[in-house]
């Protein structure tokens, strides 16, 4: 489980703080799909940042399990970060020198994962191993990029709009890959999006408001990703 305590985060100078996160807390359990909402500017990337380590918090407490992500040091943050915690945005970030199976590589070297190749298969693209980003469309590149990420067999995956920079019909597609794969690979999966349809297919869905958290809901049924608006 993932306990997020008064968490507050601020960003300028001394004279000029500009508080982002205001004491935020929150829970999400093992294996959960949680969806974080609210308008731009309401903190949504920086929980997101903040919660995976990615960011240090000015002040609170970050639990998985029993272990403080913001007690430790910065090499034992990396090699948490390295072993628990996945990452997808909505830029690809693949590097554009290597290939389909290099890019995702990458990922599985981190986690010394030798069997990555059944995560480029289980996201459609086993016909694409030595096809370039440049050779390949934005859909993908972005199932590429959740391979990468899945290849390091993450505990937690953090999703920050996977599906921002896609149509309707590719962005349905990448979101029944996570599904599926969440469902047989039993990550956790806290995702930010502007969608609020998206939030349909998660148990937990988190509102957001001016750095605040105003409303949890759980949900005991979730739509696939062919039955949400768009």
């Amino acid at each position: 489980m993932i306990k997020v305590t008064d968490i507050t985060k601020s960003y300028g100078s001394r004279e000029n703080r500009f508080p982002v996160l205001k004491g935020i807390s929150l829970e999400i359990k093992d294996g959960s799909f949680a969806v974080i909402l609210g308008a731009s500017g309401a903190g949504k990337s920086t929980l997101l940042n903040v919660i995976s380590g990615l960011e240090p918090p000015d002040g609170g407490r970050i639990l998985y399990d029993d272990t403080d992500i913001t007690l430790l040091s910065d090499q034992a943050l990396t090699k948490f970060r390295k072993e628990t915690v996945g990452f997808i945005f909505q830029q690809y970030f693949l590097l554009p020198n290597m290939n389909v199976e290099q890019n995702v590589k990458m990922g599985a070297d981190l986690a010394g994962n030798h069997q990555y190749k059944a995560v480029i298969q289980a996201v459609g693209l086993g016909e694409m191993l030595h096809k370039y980003p440049a050779e390949i469309s934005g859909g993908e590149q972005q199932r590429v990029s959740i391979a990468r990420a899945l290849a390091k067999n993450p505990k937690v995956l953090f999703l920050d709009e996977p599906t921002g920079a896609l149509d309707e019909r590719t962005g349905r597609q990448i979101l029944d890959y996570l599904s599926g794969l969440q469902k047989e690979y039993g990550f956790t999966m806290v995702m930010v999006t502007h969608n609020r349809n998206i939030a349909e297919m998660a148990d937990t869905v988190i509102h957001m408001n001016s750095g605040k958290i105003s409303e949890i809901d759980t949900r005991e049924t979730q739509k696939t990703a062919y039955e949400i608006g768009w």
